[in-house]
Order: structure tokens, then C-alpha cells, then sequence
């Protein structure tokens, strides 16, 4: 027996949309005006949208359930393993007393707050988004800059607006790639057309960071800074983007972007050294001296994390990891039980990758990285529960969030959005970005964002003769912008800056900064469509 998704309950796709859009409206409310704890917050916005699922989409009870239930399983894994390695290596390195001296490394380097978010949120966020992804990033930079003593907040929050600009070429291009499966889209054409997109927005991010950081004037003292960090990061993405494909931008441009920053502060320095306000004395002692080796011993666990990372995101990597290490099953009752407007019933496979997941991979890096920073297996054991506990309301977050995610799907009720802003005629191109926009908003994945959004950005550019080219990079494009408040990386970034229950705070502080950079690419889109259709790169359709 299959039940069939109904898209449009009151047989008026405007009055039904703005039903579908309470559960979203509520979670704003919650955390901006409510000030709910984040773990909170998520449960009754699960709930709200269950009882909307049922009472006005008529979707059976059982199926509801577990649809939810479904979700909530994929936020424990891997969506939750991730958060547990990443923190769990964190805290590996300030046990063994190992993050002193990487404090002390980068602080000869530089010890403007300034220049630090910028070689940390900004650039290592993005090498990192490029080869793990999925709230990794966040959650390693975020620690990283709460241990060199930056105010928690701000370093949760300029993490989370620094990953924007990498997020569309994360996990070696899996959102891309996404985009072209669900589409037909060449992954070249997808990869070239974000790219003559989102390089705009890497010139100008580390700009934007430091004046809300520190204030226009501020960042000006350091604009050759800026310039060189921000510069040499929208070349390499561009560069790369359209002439390598999808898979390695992010790679090249937060590597690149290090490599030139550091050289340039090798040569210039601001005039001033800028710290927080209020911000106690440094604890680092600089009179301390340590061998290249003892530097070499405490960065040992993120250089680790960087080359198993890599090798994790490799292909050939993971279908031999899969092939070894990988149980999957058909959601029992929920499988094939719904069907879509088409007619095509959903699948719902539950994949246990538990050797190929991102997560492992890190969590391979924490163990490696035991011996390596002197930490004994018992100390490491006692970390490893201290890390559970310093999770637990994170995970019930992202458990209860991605259960959100499913229901809102398997129900219809973002298609119902969907569709609403699909009737917008000539006008599509620039509402384009807000879908991708609100599926990453929802699902708290560019990937997944691509795969919901993908089809109807394809075929609803089409019926207005738009190239569908341009819509389908929009939606990967608007999805990056949506990362920063979306509820699943809120909680990633508040668990790592050990500010759980002061999600509200964080979402506060990163919303307007993430509609302000939508609107940014809702225009860029809207004249890519129609006034610079030159940047609009030739392709083929891939026969499906």
C-alpha cells in the first residue's frame, strides 16, 4: 500500500505554501526572538511539522513517523560521527598540551586576531570543507580559534560565514556532482557556471570577516592582507572550477590562499597588532622556544587529519572501503511506501558506510594522533567519554533536525514551496537561489539541497527559456549561503565553540549576514539570465 504525496492541500499553491513555510517560520521565531535552546527549538519544530504533515498533507501516521525516524538516524550517522571525531580530535591535542604549542607556532606567524581568522576560518575551513565536509570544517576551525583564545562566539560565527564561499566544491565536489546525476547536466558545465558565480563572493568574504570583526577602519589597516588572502582564494577557485572540474577548488584555493598569506606576512605587518575587547592577556609564552620537530609532533594530528581526509575522499578509496565495510537495509514500512507527483515512489536505503564515512576517517586521525602527542590510551579513553558528554545536546539537535528534514520532504511540504516560487514566471532566475537557499536551510547539505531542488530548477528554467544551466548552479550557489544559519551547522559550530544552549545567539548573529549575501546572488543570478548570458558556458546535455 503506497501513499501519495499531495503538493498542493488547498487547491491554492499560495495559501498552501504559506502553511508549508510555518515550521521554518517557527524555528526563526524560536531562536531569534524566543531565544530557545537550539536542542529545544528543533524538537517542537519537528513536531510542528509532523502535526502539519498529518492533519493537512493527510500523510499516514506510521509513514510520518518513520520518516522521522529515518531522519534522525541519519543525523546520528554520519552527520553526528563527524561532530564526535572532529571534537574528539580537538580535544586530544589540548589534553596532551600539544594545542599550546600550535598556539605558540601560530602566533609567531602572526598574532592579530585578524590575520588568524583569516588563515583559519577562512582558508583552512575551505581546504577542509574541499575534502571532508559536512560539518567537519566548522567544527575543527571553531575549536581551533576558541583555543587560541578568541571571544566563543565570534569564532563560532565567522567559521560559520568563512564557509560559505567553499561549501558548493565540498567533499571533492559532491554537491556538483549531485546536481548533474538529478539533472543531466554535465558536472563541467554545473562546475563552471558556480564558478563564474561564487569567486565574486570569495573576493569580497574575507573583507566582509574583518569588518565584522573588528569594524571598517580596522579592516582597512590590513586590506593588503585581505586583498592577498581573498585575491589568490577567487583565482584558484575560478581557475580551477573551470578548467579542472568540480572536485578540487576548494583544495587548491584554501591551500593556495595559506600559502600566499603567509608569504606576504613574512614580508608586511599591520602597524598595529588588534585583539577583542576585553580579551584577557595572552597565555602564550613567547619567550618559549620549541624545535621544528616539537612543532612538527603538535601539528602531527591535523596533518594527519588532512592527508587520511584526502585519501578518504578519493574514489577508488571509498568503493574499496565500501566493499569491506558497508551494511545498508530498506527502511522497513518506509520504503517505496511513498509516491512522489509523478508516480515514482521514494526509495529509502539506509547506508551504514561505517569505513568510508568522513567520520572514520577523522576518527582514524584522533587514534593515530594518541601516541604521536604523548596522550596515554586511558587518558585518551577518559577524552573520548568527556567528548560524548560535551556532545549529548548537540546530537539530540541534529538528530531531531535532520528527522525535520525527512518529514518536510516525504510529506511534500518543500516541494509545496517549491512550487509557489516556481510560479514566479520570468522573475524564477532570482528567486532560483532561494530554494537552494531553503533546502540547505532545511537539510543542513548542499548535496542534499541539489537533489531535492535539482530537477525543478532544471525543468522550470526550461518552460520560461531560461538556459537551466544558469538555475541549477543557482541552486548550488544560494545553498552555500544558507549553510551558515541552517539549524544542523548552528549546533555543529555551538558544540565545537562550547556554546551549547546558546544557539539562539549564533543564529542571531550569522541570519542577517546570510540574506544579505542571498540577495547578492539572487542578482548575479537574475543577470546572468538575462543581461550577461555570455558567461554561460557551452555543454551538452548527458543522455539519460
Amino acid at each position: 500500500m503506497t501513499w501519495t504525496q499531495v503538493i498542493n492541500p488547498f487547491d491554492n499553491i499560495y495559501l498552501s505554501a504559506l502553511v508549508a513555510i510555518l515550521p521554518i517560520l517557527f524555528i526563526f521565531w524560536a531562536l531569534i526572538i524566543k531565544k530557545m535552546k537550539g536542542y529545544q527549538a528543533s524538537l517542537l519544530t519537528t513536531a510542528i511539522a509532523l502535526l502539519i504533515a498529518i492533519i493537512v498533507y493527510r500523510m499516514p501516521v506510521k509513514l510520518a513517523v518513520l520518516s522521522t525516524v529515518n531522519g534522525a538516524l541519519y543525523g546520528l550517522f554520519p552527520i553526528c560521527w563527524i561532530i564526535i571525531s572532529a571534537v574528539f580530535l580537538f580535544n586530544i591535542t589540548v589534553k596532551s598540551g600539544q594545542f599550546e604549542v600550535i598556539k605558540h607556532s601560530m602566533a609567531s606567524t602572526t598574532s592579530d586576531r585578524r590575520m588568524q581568522a583569516l588563515l583559519i576560518a577562512f582558508s583552512f575551513g575551505a581546504f577542509l570543507e574541499g575534502t571532508a565536509g559536512f560539518g567537519a570544517p566548522v567544527a575543527i576551525t571553531g575549536a581551533m580559534l576558541v583555543g587560541l583564545g578568541f571571544n566563543p562566539l565570534y569564532a563560532a560565527g565567522i567559521c560559520l560565514i568563512a564557509n560559505t564561499a567553499p561549501v558548493a566544491f565540498g567533499a571533492i565536489g559532491t554537491p556538483i556532482t549531485v546536481a548533474s546525476q538529478v539533472t543531466g547536466l554535465p558536472e563541467m558545465a554545473i562546475s563552471q557556471m558556480v564558478g563564474r558565480t561564487l569567486p565574486v563572493l570569495s573576493l569580497l568574504l574575507p573583507f566582509y570577516l574583518i569588518i565584522l570583526m573588528s569594524g571598517f577602519k580596522k579592516a582597512m589597516e590590513v586590506f593588503p592582507a585581505i586583498l592577498v588572502s581573498g585575491g589568490s582564494f577567487a583565482l584558484l577557485q575560478w581557475s580551477s572550477s573551470n578548467f579542472l572540474g568540480p572536485a578540487l577548488p576548494d583544495v587548491f584555493a584554501g591551500l593556495g590562499s595559506i600559502i600566499c598569506l603567509v608569504t606576504f606576512l613574512k614580508f608586511w605587518k599591520p602597524k598595529s597588532v588588534w585583539r577583542f575587547k576585553n580579551e584577557p592577556p595572552p597565555t602564550i609564552n613567547m619567550n618559549a622556544h620549541y624545535s621544528g620537530g616539537a612543532i612538527l609532533r603538535a601539528w602531527s594530528p591535523f596533518i594527519l587529519l588532512t592527508v587520511i581526509i584526502i585519501a578518504w575522499g578519493l574514489q577508488p578509496v571509498k568503493d574499496l572501503l565500501n566493499s569491506i565495510g558497508q551494511a545498508q537495509f530498506e527502511m522497513p514500512g518506509l520504503h517505496n511506501a511513498i509516491q512522489d507527483k509523478k508516480g515514482n515512489l521514494i526509495p529509502h536505503v539506509f547506508k551504514f558506510n561505517y569505513l568510508s564515512a568522513s567520520g572514520t576517517g577523522i576518527f582514524l586521525a584522533a587514534l593515530i594522533s594518541i601516541p604521536l602527542v604523548g596522550l596515554s590510551l586511558r587518558d585518551a579513553v577518559k577524552v573520548f567519554g568527556q567528548t560524548l558528554k560535551q556532545l549529548k545536546f548537540p546530537i539530540i539537535t541534529v538528530a531531531s533536525i535532520l528527522g525535520f528534514a525527512y518529514i518536510v520532504n516525504d510529506s511534500g511540504i518543500t516541494i509545496t514551496i517549491a512550487d509557489a516560487l516556481a510560479n514566479t514566471g520570468a522573475f524564477f532566475p532570482f528567486f532560483a537561489p532561494v530554494l537552494g537557499w531553503l533546502g540547505v536551510f532545511v537539510t543542513g547539505s548542499d548535496t542534499s539541497a541539489n537533489a531535492l531542488f535539482g530537477k525543478l530548477q532544471y525543468a522550470t528554467a526550461t518552460s520560461i527559456g531560461v538556459d537551466p544551466v544558469v538555475t541549477v548552479a543557482a541552486n548550488v550557489s544560494g545553498g552555500v549561503v544558507g549553510k551558515m544559519i541552517s539549524p544542523q551547522s548552528i549546533t555543529v559550530a555551538a558544540a565545537a565553540g562550547g556554546l551549547v544552549g546558546q544557539e539562539s545567539s549564533l543564529f542571531r548573529f550569522t541570519a542577517k549576514h546570510s540574506f544579505l549575501m542571498l540577495i547578492l546572488i539572487c542578482f548575479i543570478v537574475l543577470a546572468q539570465a538575462y543581461l550577461f548570458q555570455w558567461l554561460i558556458p557551452v555543454y551538452h546535455t548527458i543522455a539519460k
